[in-house]
């Protein structure tokens, strides 16, 4: 066929299968009960076993040893490098060299507004950039401070 319109086109012959009907009667061959066997829960209306239900068997959460402490309160930081700051400041978008959460989130540098913000001294900083975060590494501070920059640190959100 040299027309073919997308109105027409259908799919390659035998390609597609009718829908298991069930429970429509003794003659369509899944009457009776229904394919789902004869007693058990999973015979019964209502019910769905959840997701991670493994038949009795012993859940794999359970079967994988734990190992350490993990707080439940751990405070998990975004991270920025001063390689980052530095790019930032030799392209200009910094407005007046000043560096927040809030203009990181505004760039792109940072995903969420809720989580704290830490500063990393990775890379070199020659710009001088007033910074202020959550949080600073020592090397960071330093490195900030000998470029003739400013570091303050924000409190970090208490949880209610």
């Amino acid at each position: 066929m040299a027309t073919d319109i997308l109105s027409t086109l259908k799919p390659a012959p035998g390609s597609r299968r009718k829908p298991k009907r069930i429970g429509r009667g003794q003659g369509s061959g899944h009457g009776g009960t229904s394919t789902r066997g004869h007693n058990g829960a999973g015979s019964r209306s209502g019910s769905e076993s959840r997701p991670w239900f493994e038949g009795g068997q012993m859940p794999l959460v359970r079967r994988v040893p734990k190992r350490g402490f993990h707080s439940p309160f751990r405070t998990e930081y975004q991270i920025v490098n001063l390689t980052t700051l530095e790019k930032l400041a030799g392209a200009g978008k910094l407005h007046e060299g000043t560096v927040s959460p809030e203009s990181l989130l505004k760039l792109g540098i940072v995903k969420y507004a809720r989580k704290p913000v830490k500063i990393l001294g990775s890379g070199e900083l020659k710009a001088k950039l007033d910074v202020v975060a959550h949080a600073f590494s020592k090397s960071a501070a330093e490195k900030i401070q000998t470029a003739g920059g400013k570091v303050q640190t924000i409190s970090l959100v208490t949880r209610d």
